[in-house]
C-alpha cells in the first residue's frame, strides 16, 4: 500500500486530469486523449456559459473550442454521444463495451405492441431522406411507455410517437446522433458510418464481472483517485455494495488497481496501475506544480464525488441548478475555480450571446484566500478565456 499526504493527494489528481502546470492537452487531438483518459465525460444540454462538457474540455485543453468537440462527434466520428454516466460522451472504440445496454434496450422495446412496425417505417424513411428529429419524422400520434416496456426500466408516461421510436433505435445502437441544433437532436442510421464489424463485435467483457471491473476502473482513471464507497462517481453502474467489494478486491488482486493510504482519511483510495509513474514523481515531489487557474465544470470528473473532494481539498460544492432561488447559497450555474493546487472560490457567469457579452454575476473565494494582483490578473485571464469560448466579444461585471 502507498501513502500520500492530502497534499500529495491533490498534486496525483490535479496533475493526471491536466489541470495543474504546463498544459497536457492542446486542440482537437488533445480533447480527444483527454476523453479517452477520462473514459466519458458528462452530457448535459443546459448552455449558460458552456454546456457541461464542452467547460470540462475547455479546462484542460490548449485552445479549445466548441467546433473541436462538434467535429470529434459528428464529423470525425472518434466520440459518441450515448449513456453511460448518465449522458455522456465517450471514444467511439468503447462501442463493443456497451452491447448490454443496447440489447437491454431492444429487449425493452419489443414488448411494446406494433413498435417494430413504427421502427420498420423510421428506418426506411432515414434510409431514403437522410438525417430526422422528432419534428420532421413523418410518425404521428403517442407512445405509452411503462417500466416494463422502456428501456431505462424506470420510466412511464406518453410521448410523441416519432420521438419515441427514435429514442428507442438510438438507444437500441440502430441510430445515431447525426447533429444537434442547439438542444434538438437529428439522427441518421449508424452503419452509414461504423463499419459492420464494428457494430457487431462482441462484448469484450464475457460476464457481468468482468464488465463491472472494466467500468469501476473507467471511473478510478477519470477522478484519479477514488475510493470503494457509495458514490456519484459510480453513477450508472448497477452494482450491490457486495459486488462493488468483489470487483474491487479482484482488481486488486490482478494488480489493475493499487491502494493508498491519504492522511486524514479513513478509508483507502485507489489508483490505476498504470499511474504509479505518476505517483512516484508526486511522492519524490519533483512533479510540474506551476499553478494555473481553470473554472471547474459543475459535472466535471473531479467533482463526481463531492465527499472525496471535501474530504481531500476541505471544499464543499453543491450544483444548485436544481434548487429553489429563495434556498440557493450561491447561484444557479456556479463553477468551482482551481488554482494551483487549491480550491479557492466559485464564479456564476452568464452568457448574453445575442449582446456578445460575458456576465461575470459574482465571485465567492474561499475563506483564508488573498486576492493579490497575481490571482486576480489569472483570474482575469480565465474570464476572457470562458468569453472567447462562448463567442463573447465584452465582459460586464
Amino acid at each position: 500500500m502507498i501513502t500520500m499526504t492530502r497534499e500529495q493527494a491533490r498534486l496525483f489528481i490535479l496533475r493526471k486530469q491536466g489541470l495543474l502546470g504546463k498544459y497536457r492537452f492542446a486542440g482537437k487531438e488533445g480533447a480527444y486523449q483527454y476523453v479517452r483518459q477520462a473514459g466519458c465525460i458528462q452530457y448535459d444540454p443546459v448552455d449558460v456559459c458552456g454546456k457541461n462538457a464542452e467547460l470540462t474540455l475547455q479546462s484542460r485543453v490548449r485552445g479549445f473550442t466548441r467546433k473541436m468537440l462538434a467535429d470529434l462527434l459528428y464529423k470525425d466520428r472518434l466520440l459518441v454521444d450515448y449513456t453511460d454516466k448518465a449522458l455522456s460522451i465517450w471514444p467511439r472504440e468503447n462501442w463493443p463495451y456497451f452491447s448490454a445496454y443496447r440489447n437491454k434496450s431492444k429487449t425493452h422495446g419489443a414488448g411494446f405492441p406494433g413498435i417494430a412496425e413504427l421502427e420498420e417505417q423510421a428506418v426506411a424513411y432515414i434510409r431514403e431522406n437522410g438525417p430526422v428529429s422528432s419534428d420532421t419524422l413523418p410518425i404521428r400520434g403517442k407512445v405509452f411507455w411503462h417500466s416494463s416496456m422502456h428501456w431505462s426500466g424506470n420510466w412511464h408516461g406518453t410521448s410523441p410517437a416519432a420521438r419515441s421510436v427514435l429514442e428507442q433505435l438510438y438507444t437500441d445502437g440502430v441510430l445515431l446522433i447525426h447533429h444537434k441544433s442547439g438542444s434538438r437532436k437529428y439522427y441518421d442510421l449508424a452503419d452509414k458510418y461504423f463499419s459492420r464489424d464494428m457494430l457487431e463485435a462482441k462484448n469484450p467483457c464475457t460476464d457481468e464481472m468482468s464488465f463491472r471491473k472494466w467500468r469501476i476502473r473507467r471511473r478510478i482513471g477519470a477522478v484519479g483517485l477514488l475510493w470503494n464507497r457509495r458514490s456519484d462517481a459510480f453513477l450508472g453502474i448497477e452494482m450491490t455494495a457486495d459486488q462493488r467489494d468483489a470487483a474491487f478486491e479482484k482488481l486488486e488482486a490482478e494488480g489493475a488497481i493499487v491502494k493508498t493510504a491519504v492522511e486524514g482519511i479513513r478509508f483507502p483510495l485507489y489508483f490505476l496501475s498504470e499511474d504509479l509513474p505518476l505517483a512516484e514523481v508526486v511522492l519524490a515531489d519533483t512533479v510540474d506544480r506551476k499553478p494555473r487557474l481553470e473554472f471547474l465544470a459543475p459535472l466535471d470528473p473531479v467533482l463526481w464525488d463531492r465527499k472525496l473532494i471535501e474530504a481531500i481539498w476541505d471544499y464543499q460544492y453543491s450544483w444548485e441548478i436544481y434548487t429553489p432561488a429563495e434556498k440557493r447559497k450561491f447561484g444557479y450555474y456556479v463553477l468551482p475555480i482551481v488554482y494551483g493546487e487549491k480550491m479557492v472560490g466559485r464564479i456564476e457567469a452568464v452568457a448574453d450571446r445575442k449582446a456578445e457579452t460575458l456576465v461575470i454575476k459574482n465571485i465567492w473565494y474561499e475563506k483564508g484566500i488573498s486576492q493579490t494582483k497575481k490571482l486576480n490578473a489569472a483570474v482575469d485571464a480565465a474570464v476572457k478565456r470562458l468569453a472567447k469560448l462562448n463567442a463573447c466579444q465584452r465582459i460586464a461585471q
